[in-house]
C-alpha cells in the first residue's frame, strides 16, 4: 500500500539534489518513497535559461485534439502510440545522459498526462466548439489539484512497470500542471515567489484546451495558463524523472550542499 504524498511548495531551500552531474529540485516524495525531481541544470541558479535543455514545440501539428498528448493516437483520446516532439527531446536526452544510471532511476511513478475532459464537455478529435480538460476545471474552476491520474492509459510508464499505460521507453516526463499549483503556481496569477519560478515559459504535460490542442505552461511571470497552440517553439524543456526509493544520500539539501546520489554524483 502506498504511504501519503510529501510535497514542496513556496520557497524551499532544501530540496536540492545532486545527480548524473546536474542539479535538480526534488517536487515530491511520491506514494512508494520514490523521488520526483524536476531538472534545474549545469549549476544551483534557480532562473534563467539554464533550468531548461532547450526551447522546443510540443507537438508539431494543433489541429487535432489528440495533439495534447505526451504520446498519441490519430481520432483516439487516450492513444499512445506516436511520440510527440518534446517526448522526443526527452528520450534523446535521457538515452545520452542518464540511462547509465538507470537503476537508480523509478520505473513505477510514471508521469501523469490528464486527457480526460472538463464536465460538461464531450471528446471529440475535431470538435465544432471547444473543449476543456480536466485540468482547467480542477485548477481554475475548482482551484483544487490532484496527483492522482484517473485513467491509466494517460499515465505514461515503462513496460517495467507494475501500472500505467507502459508505453514510454524511457522513465522521463515532465512536470504536471497539477504539480505546479502545488508548488505555489496560480492560475492566471503572477508568483516569482516559488521554486519552480524560473523567469522562462516552460512546458507542462497537462491538456488545456481545443482549438489549437493547448498544453499548460508555466509563464515567465510564474502563472500557469495555456499558449497558442502545442506547436509553439517557445517554451523551454525540463525533464522530470523519479529516483528510486532505495538510492542511497548525503548532505543537506541546500543549494551548496545539495543531496548526492552515492555513485551517481
Amino acid at each position: 500500500m502506498e504511504l501519503e504524498v510529501y510535497y514542496f511548495a513556496g520557497a524551499p531551500t532544501d530540496n536540492y539534489v545532486k545527480f548524473a552531474g546536474f542539479y535538480w529540485r526534488i517536487i515530491r516524495i511520491n506514494g512508494d518513497g520514490s523521488i520526483r525531481m524536476i531538472y534545474q541544470g549545469t549549476s544551483a541558479n534557480t532562473t534563467g535559461t539554464g533550468t531548461q535543455l532547450q526551447t522546443n514545440a510540443f507537438n508539431s501539428s494543433y489541429n487535432r485534439s489528440e495533439y495534447v498528448g505526451y504520446m498519441y493516437t490519430g481520432g483516439q483520446q487516450h492513444g499512445n502510440t506516436t511520440d510527440s516532439p518534446i517526448k522526443d527531446v526527452l528520450d534523446s536526452w535521457y538515452s545520452s545522459n542518464l540511462a547509465s544510471y538507470a537503476d537508480k532511476i523509478s520505473v513505477e511513478a510514471g508521469f501523469c498526462g490528464d486527457r480526460e475532459v472538463a464536465s460538461g464537455y464531450s471528446w471529440s478529435s475535431e470538435p465544432s466548439s471547444t473543449i476543456y480538460y480536466k485540468t482547467y476545471e480542477r485548477l481554475n474552476t475548482n482551484k483544487s489539484p490532484s496527483f492522482k491520474c484517473s485513467n491509466s492509459a494517460d499515465l505514461y510508464t515503462t513496460s517495467s512497470s507494475s501500472k500505467g499505460n507502459k508505453a514510454l521507453t524511457n522513465p522521463i516526463g515532465l512536470i504536471t500542471a497539477d504539480e505546479v499549483s502545488m508548488a505555489g503556481g496560480v492560475w492566471v496569477q503572477n508568483n516569482q515567489k516559488y521554486y519552480l519560478y524560473t523567469e522562462q515559459e516552460y512546458w507542462s504535460m497537462s491538456p488545456y484546451l481545443y482549438p489549437q490542442a493547448n498544453v499548460v505552461i508555466v509563464h515567465s511571470n510564474g502563472d500557469l495558463n495555456g499558449v497558442s497552440g502545442v506547436y509553439w517553439g517557445e517554451p523551454g524543456v525540463r525533464p522530470v524523472i523519479n529516483l528510486a526509493y532505495d538510492v542511497e544520500i548525503s548532505g543537506s539539501g541546500t543549494s551548496s550542499d545539495p543531496y548526492v546520489v552515492v555513485g551517481a554524483e
